[in-house]
């Protein structure tokens, strides 16, 4: 019982938190998707359409991430791929570190769950105006990646 109130706080707590940074002057998206059962599959990929009108100023994109305290890794490889309204699209590998080697997780913790905002690109300027996709799937070893319970993406003005 106390467990699943904790939990209830915890969704609670993270709902109000999205509320708040989708009105923060600024944001063009935080958007954040929920993983099925704590099992992100390969298949399972996070999309995310972003509108983008003023290419003189510079965006922040950041990942998203969201895992239990029983996350088996200290890290994660994750694929972005990006589509201009061009159609073409391009694709980058990164690996953010979530531990210290003595197991410290680096994100916010509240309850068992623990918060990243990672960036993906800082400073940047779209080369043309329109609807930019972007796609993100997990690339680690392990299929499904257990543990983890949200994704999503952050678009940003830069400051």
């Amino acid at each position: 019982m106390i467990r699943r109130k904790l939990f209830l706080n915890t969704v609670f707590i993270g709902i109000f938190l999205m509320f708040l940074a989708c009105n923060e002057p600024g944001t063009l998206i935080d958007q954040n998707t929920e993983i099925s059962n704590h099992n992100w599959s390969y298949t399972d990929k996070i999309k995310t359409d972003v509108k983008i009108s003023d290419t003189m100023q510079p965006y922040n994109i950041y990942f998203n991430f969201r895992h239990s305290a029983d996350y088996r890794y200290s890290n994660i490889f994750v694929l972005v791929h990006q589509t201009s309204p061009n159609h073409q699209t391009k694709t980058i590998r990164y690996e953010f570190k979530l531990a210290n080697p003595d197991g410290e997780w680096l994100g916010n913790g509240s309850g068992d769950l623990y918060n990243y905002r990672l960036p993906l690109l800082t400073n940047y300027r779209f080369p043309t105006p329109g609807t930019y996709s972007f796609t993100v799937e997990q690339n680690m070893r392990d299929n499904p990646l257990r543990e983890v319970a949200d994704v999503g993406l952050r678009v940003e003005r830069a400051k």
